[in-house]
């Protein structure tokens, strides 16, 4: 318990709550869903109206709306990353510094043992 009263509380540390998560996830979903919407609509409008340059916009129209809902769906199923990788190079491991090499415990016999107790 001493180790955690030596360090201030990060508000980093603190877990999302689930709901707040899957809202978040859910509003990322729906604005890249909106844009690729964007992109369709934008293709046509571009079409009808023979832009200049309608070789470059409507590929890059169609691309978005090939990749974004791909980009959408990936990015609604990540989940935070795991807690013990958050933030690893904020948290320091302190060495005590009373803390003593290891020694062995008793003699240390560096002949050979036998089976046969008599010289």
């Amino acid at each position: 318990m001493k180790r955690q009263a030596d360090r201030p509380a990060l508000i980093t540390d603190a877990a999302e709550s689930p709901e707040v998560e899957l809202r978040r996830r859910e509003r990322r979903y729906i604005f890249m869903m909106l844009l690729r919407a964007g992109c369709l609509i934008l293709g046509s409008v571009l079409a009808m109206l023979q832009v200049p340059l309608l070789w470059l916009w409507l590929p890059l129209c169609g691309l978005g709306m090939v990749l974004l809902p791909w980009l959408a769906v990936i990015l609604a199923n990540d989940r935070p990353p795991k807690d013990e990788h958050r933030f690893k190079r904020y948290r320091h491991h302190t060495v005590p510094t009373n803390a003593l090499p290891a020694q062995p415990a008793g003699p240390v016999y560096e002949g050979t043992i036998d089976d046969d107790p008599r010289p």
